[in-house]
């Protein structure tokens, strides 16, 4: 069902329904080399250099199911999430909340931002320590990934971004939710320093038989 894979996404399963069940114990950090903390730094200066990011995605859910569609980012605390047609389901964060549209449904859920993953990338100021652990880096030619979990809410999952490096860009996550479901998505062509309209920000309820809630 594409609504659950949306929401495990951005890890907000647990926020839209019922908590997820937190770890007896901390979550392990990974043990960093000289070379891994330069990866951190990198990804947090990239991430903290975007403002805003426009680019068509992939989505391909853990029983090899595929979906596209648009994603828009604007820091801080703005994104919007939408499929391609038939598709109505959508994600929109308004710089307080997250919310999400089950087309098929046709119902609203709704999180503070700072309960999901999706705040990582929607912050202010980006920094991979403190409410998130660094649970694995992974380095080969041309690629950097980081594997990211809540410190206080590990057991929601682990979000890991995958970044080029030449030239250094996100270029895709993926999620392992705490049912052990994997899901990634991969941009294509990202565009970053866009120029977007604001009401892409804004969750309005699509009218009956339109597409998504954008403004008319």
């Amino acid at each position: 069902m594409l609504a659950r894979f949306l929401a495990a996404l951005l890890l907000t399963a647990g926020a839209l329904t019922a908590p997820a069940p937190a770890l007896a114990a901390p979550p392990v950090a990974a043990t960093l080399s000289a070379q891994d903390k330069a990866a951190i730094a990198q990804v947090e200066q990239y991430l903290n250099g975007v403002q805003s990011l426009q680019s068509k995605f992939v989505q391909v859910a853990n029983d090899g199911r595929q979906a596209t569609g648009t994603f828009y980012l604007s820091r801080p605390g703005k994104m919007r999430l939408e499929y391609d047609k038939p598709i109505t389901d959508f994600v929109v964060a308004d710089g307080t909340f997250i919310f999400y549209w089950d087309g098929e449904m046709r119902q609203q859920s709704s999180a503070p931002i700072g309960t999901t993953m999706a705040d990582v990338i929607l912050r202010k100021a980006i920094k991979l320590s403190g409410d998130v652990t660094v649970t694995n880096v992974f380095q080969a030619p041309g690629v950097v990934e980081v594997s990211l979990v809540e410190t206080k809410e590990a057991g929601k999952g682990t979000m890991t971004l995958v970044f080029e490096d030449r030239p250094f860009q996100l270029r895709k996550w993926r999620v392992l939710d705490a049912q052990g479901l994997t899901t990634e998505v991969a941009l294509l062509n990202p565009r970053t320093d866009v120029t977007l309209p604001s009401d892409l920000f804004y969750f309005k309820e699509p009218k009956a038989g339109s597409d998504y809630g954008k403004s008319n």
